[in-house]
């Protein structure tokens, strides 16, 4: 904001703007901020209260700057997040540290409207979005196959899909825990409400209800994905007129020459892969690296790119981060085989030296589509019934942080978004 001053010289009038800044916030996002995590929150309840955000790209990890307002400071305090209050004299000199670095400002102006793709009968410590949804305090609804048929994701303007299997192989755990009394019940759950939706077997409801997602994202939606809903996801949409379903799942034979049939087209993120027929390999298809990455252990980081702010701000907002590095953490679907990724999918972060891509990001349509392989960031390897993470001892989790990224996305002004 700025006012126009006078000057008087020589009989002449000159106009010189004098820019006038009132106190803002500041939240830090680099190795200062204590909760990373909650600051996300902070910025999100801030714009619930109608107050825009900036988000100062690469400036101090990605850190956040709001007009002053004491509840804003009040809930920074609260949630023990490190906060400052820049007084409006010292408002330029970020700008200019902005402006003559790596640097951009991005507008958010409206918190987004989210959605999270989960049965009822969910475990919370099943699925990491909700998981740093709930520490960070945002708002969310739980939407599941009925609800998707009839029409609510035009409600939303962020979903996420995390661990569900699209192909309706129940995610292939039939050859670990066929007889187990959980795999039982989630066959049941699945093939009566199937049946109450008029489907002939789980995996032609799966494909509706992929449809949908797809035409979701096409209207301008925004998806994200993890771990297993990221490659079967594009798998059924791939095999949509083929049964690539063993009669352990469906009670039908599958098709031999299913492999043969794939159509590529339909797909958003993948091509050029093989589908695994066997029920009794634990593995979807050869997009999937688990196998390979199991190998090189935890001690493996992922690689987060590096993109110009100014000129390439989408996926420069979804790498913020206070750090380079993220540990590797394993899943149904682990990591993407590069060879298998379109080549008009953006990648975004990578084991380097190898085939795994960890992180994605493209368009359809008006919409995007994101995907984060692995299912926990602070859960190396995940197992059926493990305890859930608590996020208090992960406070300023880089993984968690790309996470939350994705939440953020949504908000920002729509002219900003140039990729």
């Amino acid at each position: 904001m700025y006012i126009v001053g006078r000057f008087y010289a020589m009989g002449m009038l000159f106009l010189i703007p004098i820019f006038i800044f009132a106190d803002k916030i500041l939240v830090p996002m680099d190795l200062t901020q204590i909760d990373h995590l909650k600051a996300y929150g902070v910025a999100f309840h801030a714009l619930e209260m109608g107050v825009n955000v900036e988000w100062l790209l690469n400036y101090q990890g990605g850190s956040f700057l709001m007009d002053y307002e004491p509840r804003i400071e009040k809930d920074c305090a609260l949630n023990s997040v490190v906060w400052e209050v820049i007084p409006s004299g010292d408002i330029l000199e970020i700008y200019q540290t902005i402006e003559e670095n790596n640097m951009d400002v991005i507008l958010l102006e409206k918190a987004p409207r989210i959605a999270v793709y989960i049965p009822d009968n969910f475990e919370p410590w099943d699925d990491a979005v909700t998981l740093a949804l709930e520490y960070a305090d945002i708002p969310y609804d739980q939407v599941w196959d009925e609800d998707v048929l009839r029409g609510k994701l035009m409600q939303y303007d962020w979903l996420h899909l995390h661990h569900e299997d699209f192909t309706g192989q129940y995610g292939k755990f039939y050859g670990s825990y066929a007889n187990t009394d959980w795999y039982k019940e989630e066959v049941r759950i699945n093939e009566e409400l199937a049946k109450k939706l008029g489907f002939t077997k789980v995996s032609k409801m799966k494909l509706a209800v992929a449809l949908i997602i797809k035409d979701y994202v096409e209207k301008g939606g925004f998806l994200f994905s993890m771990c297993s809903a990221c490659d079967t996801y594009d798998i059924g949409l791939a095999a949509q007129n083929i049964d690539i379903c063993h009669n352990v799942y469906d009670h039908d034979p599958f098709d031999p020459a299913a492999n043969s049939k794939l159509d590529f087209s339909q797909c958003l993120a993948f091509e050029n892969f093989e589908v695994i027929l066997n029920p009794l390999i634990y593995e979807h298809s050869t997009i999937d690296v688990t196998n390979e990455a199991q190998a090189r252990g935890p001690k493996t980081y992922i690689s987060l790119f590096d993109f110009s702010a100014k000129f390439d701000p989408v996926p420069c907002m979804l790498v913020q981060n206070h750090t380079a590095l993220v540990k590797e953490f394993l899943g149904q679907c682990s990591g993407f085989r590069k060879s298998t990724i379109m080549t008009s999918v953006l990648v975004l972060a990578e084991v380097s030296g190898t085939e795994e891509v960890k992180y994605l990001h493209g368009n359809y349509g008006k919409g995007t589509f994101t995907y984060l392989a692995g299912h926990d960031p602070e859960d190396y390897q995940h197992f059926v019934n493990d305890p859930p993470t608590d996020l208090r001892k992960h406070r300023n989790s880089p993984g968690y942080r790309l996470i939350l990224n994705n939440i953020l996305f949504p908000a920002a002004r729509k002219k900003e978004q140039k990729t």
